[in-house]
């Protein structure tokens, strides 16, 4: 594949800096504006248990059945400005070859407006840093029904216990990515937000228009390498417009972290068709323990992660997610999966992150070759290695 200038940059840049271990590099300070330059390089290795379909068509598997992939998962390179009344981002994965967040931020004590391109509030595991999610590979909920980046405008309020956001938006910054004007918005009440000591709900909406009057709800098992889906809509013509809702939870005890997400989501159909709307939901529920003792924060309505307390050690954690799909609704047999995840992460100083995840999917689909439903139940080992600033 021929590179760009931009992922050429990006890519130099985040190997020059590999040996910095800081949380961030500070550059200068610009009429009060503190500039700084983060990033994250992340490379997975997965590891597939074929049943039926071979989640690695592009590597043929093996006799056994088995098969693996490796590749450079992220390669992010993001430059800040924070103080006084704007703050602004400008990130860029090289490893993508697309825009992260790159917008301005104009606060107004805790209420503030945001233009550019940023991350639609409707997804508590989404709006989570990345480099802190608690699973290599997003829940099938996240992927699926979540709005990531988009342009767009946004106004809300970051307060500690109660906050919102309203955001109208269009299509991703990158081209030929994700598009289709629409908005949304995420409210959510915190009524304890101490550190170590949490308790937050949510609630969150997206309306938005879909791209050609079409649209294809799939999703991969829990593994961001797979290169097929286990169930799969197909595509769903005359798809006028797509009606996200959400409900998140969190709860924060001590070194003991669970957190909930559900998401219905409603395609409705053109006049141009007599064909009935279609409707699927998703949800995930998991719990993490931090068994060296370290807890969470809390900013904005969502969790932060800290540091090792005993940074030569590291911090180690624990986690066990179940997260289900159901894409079947009348004529359209889209498939059902439930995937279980049992994961161990390691948090070593203040730059570096290891992670190892084995998914075990329980997953079904009507064949019309078939003329009935066929069972496919793979198995995935996954790991990844973490490297930011």
């Amino acid at each position: 594949m021929k590179l760009r200038t931009p992922r050429l940059l990006a890519l130099a840049v985040a190997a020059a800096l590999a040996g910095t271990a800081q949380a961030e590099i500070a550059i200068d300070v610009i009429n009060g504006s503190e500039i700084s330059l983060e990033g994250l390089m992340q490379a997975d290795g997965n590891w597939f248990d074929n049943d039926f379909t071979d989640l690695n068509a592009a590597s043929p598997a093996g006799n056994d059945g088995k098969d693996s992939e490796f590749d450079m998962r992220r390669a992010e390179v993001i430059l800040k400005g924070k103080g006084g009344r704007f703050d602004w981002t400008a990130g860029y994965d090289g490893k993508a070859n697309k825009w992260l967040d790159a917008n301005i931020k104009w606060k107004l004590g805790t209420n503030y407006v945001l233009a550019g391109q940023y991350k639609q509030p409707n997804s508590l595991e989404e709006l989570t840093s990345t480099r802190h999610n608690d699973f290599i590979a997003k829940a099938m909920v996240t992927n699926l029904f979540g709005v990531a980046r988009r342009v767009g405008v946004a106004y809300g309020d970051d307060g500690t216990n109660f906050g919102y956001q309203v955001s109208m938006f269009g299509r991703e910054l990158t081209r030929n990515l994700n598009q289709g004007p629409g908005f949304g918005g995420r409210v959510y009440f915190a009524p304890m937000a101490e550190t170590g000591n949490i308790l937050h709900f949510g609630l969150s909406a997206v309306d938005y228009d879909t791209d050609a009057d079409t649209a294809r709800p799939r999703v991969r098992p829990d593994a961001d390498q797979a290169t097929a889906r286990l169930i799969d809509t197909g595509n769903i013509l005359n798809a006028d417009r797509q009606r996200t809702i959400g409900l998140e939870g969190l709860w924060v005890g001590g070194p003991l972290k669970v957190q909930g997400e559900y998401m219905r989501s409603r395609i409705s159909r053109t006049e141009a068709t007599t064909a009935p709307d279609w409707t699927g939901d998703s949800w995930y529920l998991y719990g993490v323990w931090n068994l060296t003792g370290e807890t969470w924060g809390y900013k904005a309505g969502l969790p932060t992660t800290t540091l090792p307390d005993n940074p030569s050690s590291g911090m180690w954690q624990i986690g066990l997610r179940y997260d289900a799909t159901d894409l079947n609704d009348g004529p359209i047999l889209g498939g059902e999966e439930r995937n279980l995840t049992l994961g161990v992460n390691w948090y070593w100083r203040s730059n570096f992150k290891f992670m190892v995840n084995y998914v075990k999917v329980d997953s079904s689909k009507y064949v019309s070759a078939l003329r009935a439903e066929r069972d496919d139940d793979p198995s995935i080992l996954e790991a990844r290695a973490q490297f930011y600033w």
